[in-house]
């Protein structure tokens, strides 16, 4: 259904989009994600031709982007993160407006504007104006909009934006019951959002495609190291300073100290298969209470931070030959990280 080669899109010397190239079909629920501006607003304006690439070629609903743009828009419907919407027209007047615009043969708009009342769940405010809703009820007027012509294809951009969390669970639940007879394209940049709605995720950054599979294969490509972490109730310091000492321990992150529980996150030696238990004996021991131990899963959050090179965090790490002194607990990250 969406086709993309090579495209590409600068603004003066900003290149905005860098040879993307990727595909999505009938039936998927895509979540096109990425820091602040990355390019995911300009590849979207170009799939639906309100801004042409500088090189490349796009493809929607077998149209070429540049050289049939009314047939592309005609099976798009397209949601800006502004949705486009007078407040002064009144929902119904709204949608039978949009039916004139589209084209809509006059026997089938009223069928039309019916169906996205009962999808968008607009049933209940349809005799307000559109200045009267909710910025909830807006999006839902501007997703009714983008389906009005009932197009086989949608491009949300933040569809979400502004919401508040039962506002975006309602549209988060609408944009999954469309995506099984539509392909959605989607942006936001609410990770669990993408994670418990898309079939699959592609990520940008810097213009760049740099990831592109289900949650699943993304999660396959990043390392996942040995890593663990654990809440003990104890002195801050004796425990910092007993982990620099046990062997096994690569490296380790004071995440928090709370109510006297101090929090580690703990990555283990690649020759070391008994860390946890390690950790155990260490702590009973010494006389400390274990809270919690348990091994670190990666999540779409460190999938994104994997791509996107934006995770920053102090860690300690042990390179040098260890000691009975205590470790601080922040000392410059390693390469690796």
């Amino acid at each position: 259904m969406i086709e993309v080669r090579e495209l590409t899109k600068s603004y003066g010397p900003t290149v905005a989009v860098n040879k993307v190239s990727f595909e999505a079909h009938a039936g998927e629920v895509v979540g096109f994600i990425g820091p602040n501006g990355a390019g995911k607003t300009t590849t979207m304006r170009i799939l639906t031709c309100y801004l042409t690439a500088d090189a490349g070629s796009a493809t929607v609903a077998g149209y070429d982007v540049l050289e049939n743009a009314i047939d592309v828009r005609k099976n798009v419907g397209y949601l800006p993160e502004s949705a486009p919407l007078y407040a002064d027209m009144g929902i119904l007047e709204y949608l039978n407006f949009m039916t004139e615009v589209r084209n809509i043969p006059k026997s089938q708009r009223k069928d039309r504007v019916k169906s996205v009342i009962d999808i968008c769940g607009l049933d209940g405010v349809i005799q307000k104006d559109i200045g009267e809703l909710s910025k909830g009820y807006r999006q839902r007027v501007g997703l009714a909009q983008s389906l009005i012509h009932d197009p086989p294809i949608l491009i949300l951009d933040e569809p979400t934006s502004g919401l508040d969390p039962s506002q975006t669970i309602e549209i988060r639940n609408l944009i999954k019951e469309i995506g099984k007879e539509k392909l959605v394209l989607f942006s936001t940049h609410i990770l669990p959002e993408v994670a418990a709605t898309c079939s699959r995720i592609l990520i940008i950054n810097n213009g760049e495609l740099v990831a592109n599979g289900t949650l699943e294969e993304l999660i396959s490509q990043v390392r996942v190291e040995n890593k663990f972490h654990i809440a003990i109730r104890g002195e801050a310091e004796a425990i910092t300073a007993k982990l620099h000492e046990l062997q096994g321990i690569a490296e380790y992150t004071h995440v928090k100290t709370d109510n006297g529980v101090v929090d580690y996150e703990i990555t283990a030696t690649q020759e070391d298969d008994n860390i946890a238990e390690t950790l155990f004996r260490t702590v009973v021991q010494s006389g400390w209470s274990l809270v919690e131990l348990r091994q670190a899963s990666v999540d779409l959050e460190q999938v994104f931070l994997h791509f996107t090179a934006n995770a920053h965090r102090e860690t300690s790490s042990i390179t040098e030959p260890r000691s009975t002194e205590a470790a601080t607990d922040t000392v410059a990250p390693s390469e690796e990280e």
